[in-house]
């Protein structure tokens, strides 16, 4: 399977998100509440997210993940509990749009660590999975935005 990775410029954008860990057999579960969570969270402010719901990975421990777990906005919001304020990384990021089932997403981490590093760039170990589409979707045809941000 060939993949299309890009290096982009990426604009600081405000977030709401949970930081949490969990098991990769967690994983699924801890994500569904996380979001709902926010969701409701946002709309109570009269807010809409801005985009894909997301995931940045600060460890690949499959026994005990260190993640977060959020939403992009228009514009700031207040936290609210463990449900805090960010931003996504600005700068210099890498990515690849990934169609298919999570279970064989390997391959397109891979492209992507192959093509930072054929670009001359080097990752700062973080990695956001954006998730385009709902539960229901097909797996074959579930759309799974990687970005890497890249060091300066």
């Amino acid at each position: 399977m060939s993949y299309t990775c890009e290096i982009l410029d990426q604009q600081p954008q405000p977030t709401l998100t949970i930081h949490t860990r969990a098991s990769e057999e967690a994983l699924s579960q801890t994500l569904g509440k996380a979001f709902s969570e926010i969701i409701s969270y946002i709309q109570s402010l009269g807010e809409q997210p801005a985009g894909a719901a997301f995931v940045a990975y600060f460890n690949m421990d499959m026994k005990d993940l260190d993640i977060e777990i959020g939403f992009p906005l228009m514009k700031s919001l207040p936290g609210k509990d463990k449900i805090k304020p960010g931003e996504l990384p600005h700068g210099k990021v890498a990515t690849c749009l990934y169609t298919g089932g999570y279970n064989t997403i390997a391959p397109a981490y891979s492209a992507l660590n192959d093509y930072v590093k054929e670009q001359g760039y080097e990752t700062t170990g973080i990695s956001y999975e954006f998730y385009y589409d709902t539960p229901d979707t097909p797996p074959e045809k579930t759309r799974t935005l990687i970005m890497f941000p890249l060091k300066s």
